[in-house]
């Protein structure tokens, strides 16, 4: 049984959909509404209500909730009862994520980036300790943003909102690494997987199309398209919600049950072109 925060659409759709394509039950939690310094729409109910059919449609459980991640009390009820349903807590997929990617926004924006991307990760795996036992799998997804010193390594010009985007993700992949360690001697795995521009509606926004076409003044989605491939070292403009999850299975089976503490890039090369070889 996986619970899987950011749910509604996405990645964590595809994330709930290909496990329970495998057997799992699912909780899927989402805070099915806008946060104010995010300028493209986050997910409505009824996108949880679609991510709840396809999950039943593979033949599975669902137990879903409209929570916020942001909030450690009302996710870490809502989990409660997730598990009292289901009996038990297997995979725990941190996946919820907002990128305020506006230059000019208020503070406030990189406070709200790392309130969900960075202190929501922290609350849905803190509370999801109690639950596991060993053979558990903890996965955090983050970005390639996590391998740069900042957003602007990208070429980006974010804001606040972008650089608490950044901070997160390296918050969040250095986290992973020492709190892997904690957990090895529990035979609890946690990793964390990495994308880079995915086919999702984080990625096709307004405030997006203007960090990477920021010569004109509302660019469209034909014009921002031909950018996308500049952040790969494959030919491909993004990579497929699918192909994340393909790894999120990969490392929530026995399969991966030596695999602990990797932060595993499914980017298309992108790492590659901005960071020289180390053998450090």
């Amino acid at each position: 049984m996986a619970v899987i925060s950011g749910a509604a659409r996405g990645q964590g759709r595809s994330h709930a959909r290909m496990l329970a394509a495998e057997g799992a039950d699912i909780i899927a939690l989402d805070l099915c509404e806008d946060i104010e310094t995010n300028e493209y729409p986050l997910a409505r109910p009824e996108d949880l209500e679609e991510t709840t059919r396809l999950v039943e449609k593979e033949g599975q459980r669902v137990f879903s909730a409209i929570v916020d991640v942001r909030d450690r009390a009302a996710l870490s009820s809502a989990l409660d009862d997730g598990v009292a349903e289901f009996g038990r807590l297997d995979v725990v997929i941190a996946n919820a994520g907002i990128c305020p990617l506006t230059a000019g926004l208020p503070p406030q924006a990189f406070a709200d980036a790392v309130d969900v991307d960075l202190v929501g990760v922290l609350n849905l795996v803190h509370s999801s300790l109690k639950h596991l036992e060993a053979g558990a799998s903890v996965i955090v997804i983050g970005s390639n943003a996590a391998f740069m010193s900042s957003m602007n390594t990208t070429g980006i010009d974010g804001g606040p909102g972008g650089a608490g985007y950044a901070f997160a993700k390296i918050a969040a992949s250095h986290y992973v690494n020492d709190f892997a360690r904690a957990l090895a001697p529990f035979s609890i795995r946690m990793n964390a997987i990495h994308p880079t521009n995915v086919n999702t509606d984080m990625l096709h926004s307004a405030p997006m199309y203007r960090a990477f076409r920021p010569d004109l003044p509302n660019p469209t989605r034909a014009d921002a398209e031909p950018i996308f491939p500049l952040v790969q070292a494959m030919p491909v403009p993004y990579v497929e919600p699918e192909d994340i999850s393909e790894a999120v299975l990969f490392l929530a089976s026995d399969a991966a049950r030596y695999v602990t503490g990797q932060q595993l890039r499914v980017d298309a090369g992108g790492f590659l072109k901005v960071k020289p070889w180390s053998g450090s």
